[in-house]
């Protein structure tokens, strides 16, 4: 399966108005997106972007509803009354009632979740670490992907928010062992790159996300992959 990965928005409600360009040329089966979509720098003020940034990501869903959408930390900050960088308390009401708007445009089978898997590619905000599955997951189950999927996406917030979790989980910065992988491909946001790249079962995608001053620090593209061959390369309109 051909998929476009929609990595970090912070309030660019533009990302999904050009994924949806692309996905119009036929080119990907489906979209996975990573989310982050609130917060970005200067911009706590800002509601009305805000609801823009979310009212795109839902008219995206509505369009392409089999789109699977994976919390990012600046989203979940808001469900769960934490705080973030960016934080804007003035957005609280209208990040939390977009998210159910969101959330109720999907089907019923396709929530907003932690974590995907696409044949043998797993999507979530970080990455899961194997440290992480063997803290939460009974060992019998370690080698049982779904399972492990399965428990994770029902943990809650306080196991969610630390930083060995999937959502904040920063594979680039550490050398922590990745769960299986020599089975499974993980794709991730998260931690701004310069570039699209692969490094060992990782393959980092958030490339939309901005210095302070606003100058962009990665290539402002989408990454395209085969979920089947994991051949993958970026692309934009």
């Amino acid at each position: 399966m051909k998929v476009l990965v929609i990595p970090d928005v912070h309030l660019k409600p533009y990302i999904f108005y050009s994924a949806a360009e692309i996905m119009r040329l036929g080119i990907a089966d489906r979209a996975v997106c990573l989310m982050d979509i609130p917060d970005d720098w200067k911009k706590q003020f800002d509601i009305e972007l805000y609801a823009r940034t979310y009212d795109a990501a839902i008219e995206f869903a509505k369009e392409y509803p089999s789109t699977v959408f994976c919390y990012g930390n600046h989203d979940l900050c808001y469900l769960w009354g934490e705080r973030e960088s960016g934080y804007s308390p003035l957005a609280g009401y209208t990040v939390k009632s977009k998210l159910m708007e969101l959330n109720s445009v999907l089907p019923d089978n396709n929530p907003i979740k932690y974590i995907a898997r696409i044949d043998n590619v797993i999507f979530c905000h970080g990455g899961i670490s194997k440290y992480f599955v063997l803290k939460y997951v009974k060992s019998s189950r370690y080698d049982d992907v779904d399972a492990v999927i399965e428990t994770i996406n029902g943990l809650g917030q306080y196991e969610m928010w630390v930083e060995d979790s999937p959502i904040w989980l920063r594979p680039q910065h550490c050398k922590t062992p990745m769960y299986k992988p020599r089975k499974l491909l993980q794709v991730v946001g998260h931690t701004p790159v310069g570039k699209i790249e692969r490094k060992g079962n990782i393959i980092s995608s958030d490339v939309f996300s901005t210095y302070r001053d606003g100058q962009p620090i990665g290539t402002q593209e989408f990454l395209l992959l085969d979920t089947k061959t994991w051949e993958y390369s970026g692309i934009r309109i």
